[in-house]
């Protein structure tokens, strides 16, 4: 017994019934059921083009893991490209754990993106975190914002965002947040602020006995 899935909430049981060097046949045995999302749609764009030793292949990784629904490269004047065989390979990663975690919605990992295509995305969402040091704290400033269903995570590369860019993205209506005292990781940041984000979004979702 297997249970198949297409990435965009499409499921289905079936039975296998025969299985040779180029493949296997499987037999259904339900009609197809679609699982409409459960939880909040974070959108991540983080600036990792240039991590090296594998540490881009698990932020992604465990973007999907958390639920995030999409990742954006995000390119900077710190991070300024992202080869194309990496992303080739990301899209292998991001695969493999959707079918570990029993993910139905594979997160999409979108082309590359430049700061000033990321401004309009900004002002549309009712909801944008921009992680900087030594801002606002990120749990205060959840306790302000407001409960939305969807929203933007935003991560710069390793020496942070230069002080333009940051004006920019929070001018266009991010709100910068601190992730504690000390300098993290560029992934490090981007799964602590994923993961207290999904993790609130959840809280907020249970229904109270």
């Amino acid at each position: 017994m297997i249970e198949l899935f297409n990435g965009k909430g499409g499921l289905i049981e079936g039975c296998i019934q025969r299985i040779d060097r180029t493949g296997l046949d499987v037999v259904a045995l339900e009609d197809p059921k679609l699982v409409l999302p459960q939880h909040t749609q974070w959108n991540v764009f983080a600036a990792f083009g240039t991590l090296k030793g594998g540490r881009a292949d698990w932020l992604v990784e465990k973007c999907t893991e958390l639920g995030a629904q999409s990742v954006t490269p995000l390119l900077t004047e710190r991070s300024p490209s992202i080869s194309e065989n990496r992303v080739d390979r990301l899209e292998r990663v991001i695969l493999a754990a959707t079918k570990q975690c029993q993910r139905l919605h594979e997160m999409v990992l979108n082309p590359p993106m430049k700061i000033d295509g990321l401004l309009p995305l900004v002002s549309q969402s009712k909801l944008a975190f921009v992680a900087i040091a030594e801002a606002t704290p990120l749990v205060t400033a959840l306790s302000s914002s407001r409960n939305e269903s969807s929203g933007l995570i935003i991560v710069g590369p390793e020496g942070d965002f230069t002080e333009k860019e940051v004006n920019k993205i929070v001018e266009a209506g991010a709100t910068a947040v601190g992730l504690g005292p000390h300098r993290l990781r560029v992934e490090t940041a981007t799964i602590a602020l994923l993961a207290t984000l999904m993790l609130c979004s959840d809280s907020q979702q249970m229904p109270i006995p």
